[in-house]
């Protein structure tokens, strides 16, 4: 005899989210929480990265009530008109009547579920501060939890994330000391020049990232906007689902970007 899926309603899921993740406290570059309001009861969650057209098909051919995502819709300077790519995206989600839920800084920022915090718990890192000094910093600073010379980490990471780093090495010494931020984080590099750090590791990479490290004397990987920012997305459905009593799944549409 099949057994019926626990329920609860959207306005509850939203109301524990916002809760969680405190949207609130950040000026952010996209609305946060609830974005495209879908049916009023939720028995499954999909989780993923990026609310894409193909994680939305995913997501509602796995049954989902809510699509939980980081990267969202509505950018701040975005073209508002619901035309091309935006209009199918939001008629897939309107006619399945899937919820679209996101949560970008505030999920980049969470001390236990965010994107750095579950990254550092993957790779093994050991938190010490943040790295930008604000109250809520989206990056942070912290060791390994042994030296390794830098092609050993960068291959560690490798096998971690299931993608092949870009590291620049700057030099022969260890990396005993690294700062890190997920997604498009590398202008941050500079400052973490200047705490001191051995390593600088995030997503993206731009064209004058090598040559602050190369000056600075600091190795730097980038290891993929996507595949940093996988896990606090899956970390928080996970939680949802279990405070709430329903079903999570988390649906990883790779992006080698």
């Amino acid at each position: 005899m099949a057994t019926s899926l626990q329920e609860t309603s959207l306005q509850e899921l939203v109301a524990e989210a916002n809760a969680i993740m405190e949207p609130e406290a950040f000026t952010d570059y996209c609305p946060n929480g609830l974005q495209v309001e879908g049916r009023a009861e939720v028995r499954r969650i999909v989780s993923g990265v990026t609310a894409s057209q193909a994680m939305i098909d995913a997501a509602v051919d796995a049954g989902a009530d809510v699509l939980l995502v980081h990267h969202g819709f509505f950018w701040r300077g975005e073209d508002p008109c619901v035309k091309g790519m935006k209009r199918q995206r939001l008629q897939r989600l309107l006619e399945s009547g899937v919820s679209l839920v996101a949560y970008h800084l505030p999920l980049d920022a969470h001390p236990v579920l965010g994107n750095n915090a579950q990254l550092a718990k993957e790779l093994g890192f050991v938190v010490e501060s943040g790295l930008d000094g604000s109250a809520r910093p989206v990056g942070n600073v912290g060791r390994l939890s042994e030296p390794m010379a830098a092609r050993d980490f960068a291959a560690k990471v490798a096998s971690v994330l299931g993608r092949e780093p870009l590291l620049e090495e700057v030099g022969e010494h260890p990396i005993h000391r690294i700062a890190w931020c997920t997604g498009a984080a590398q202008s941050y590099i500079d400052r973490a020049a200047e705490l001191g750090v051995d390593a600088y590791l995030s997503g993206e990479v731009s064209e004058p990232t090598i040559h602050s490290a190369r000056e600075q004397g600091l190795h730097y990987i980038a290891a993929g906007h996507h595949a940093t920012e996988r896990y606090g997305v899956r970390a928080l459905g996970a939680k949802l689902a279990e405070t709430l009593g329903i079903e999570h799944q988390f649906i990883d549409v790779d992006n080698p970007a």
